[in-house]
């Protein structure tokens, strides 16, 4: 039945002559067909409609469906329009199709760029980090941050974005955890290997008095930029949500190309 239509008898006396058609129409069609016309109707109706549920769509009375949908359906039999309500449901889902196989495709490569990136990104090696206490030219005790980096990637490099945590055994917590930028007067030439010197700032959580001397320094590289100061190898992965899309997509369209090239 149409919606907001209780019952099968309906009294077309005082109904607008679209509702009264609409009626005849449905009677025309043996009984069990008429639930399917019914269902048709209002995808009809409706779907001309941006971010309308045509399977779901709001409480509607008779004369409103039939109001609706009298252009698209005048002049058709009741079977031509459960068959153009097929048709816009196959429409329908074949444009959500695409759509999410386009969604799929772009984060599939989002997610690569970001691990050759990635994989770009490790060619530019720290190969020692140690960190000390010593004394500044002014007598004065000051952290200093031994370093030595060699540049595997095919690119010059002007500065680095490094992460530096410093632990020690008797700590669950480390005494810093920080991010920093190195800017290399110079560069760093493809293949080259430097060695560096750092003084961050003594007043900081580096300069902590209590840090013992076998605290233990890990360094690890965020990101890197090219002699023309511009990133370089920076895609972002994918967020929580975006990785959860991805595995859903995965999931429901399993055996799909995911080839750019289709």
């Amino acid at each position: 039945m149409i919606a907001g239509c209780s019952d099968p008898k309906i009294d077309t006396s005082s109904m607008p002559a679209s509702v009264v058609s609409v009626e005849k129409v449905r009677e025309s069609l043996p009984s069990y067909k008429r639930s399917e016309f019914d269902r048709g109707l209002i995808i009809i109706a409706t779907a001309t409609f941006d971010g309308v549920d045509i399977l779901n769509p709001q409480r509607m009375n008779a004369a409103e469906i039939a109001e609706l949908a009298n252009a698209q359906m005048h002049g058709l039999t009741g079977d031509q329009i459960i068959q153009r309500a097929d048709k816009i449901l196959r429409d329908r889902r074949a444009r959500e199709r695409d759509h999410a196989i386009r969604t799929l495709r772009r984060l599939e490569e989002k997610r690569s760029k970001a691990a050759s990136d990635q994989q770009q990104l490790a060619r530019l090696t720290i190969d020692s980090a140690r960190y000390y206490t010593g004394v500044s030219p002014y007598g004065v005790p000051e952290p200093v941050i031994d370093l030595e980096v060699t540049n595997g990637t095919d690119q010059a490099i002007s500065e680095l974005f490094l992460r530096g945590v410093l632990t020690s055994s008797d700590r669950t917590v480390p005494w810093v955890d920080e991010t920093f930028y190195y800017v290399a007067t110079g560069g760093i030439e493809p293949g080259e290997t430097q060695q560096w010197s750092l003084a961050p700032n003594r007043f900081g959580p580096w300069g902590d008095a209590q840090i013992p001397a076998d605290a233990e320094l890990t360094i690890t590289l965020k990101g890197l930029r090219g002699s023309d100061d511009q990133p370089l190898w920076d895609s972002p992965e994918l967020s929580e949500s975006e990785t959860a899309k991805l595995e859903r997509l995965r999931d429901e369209y399993t055996g799909v190309a995911l080839s750019s090239a289709e």
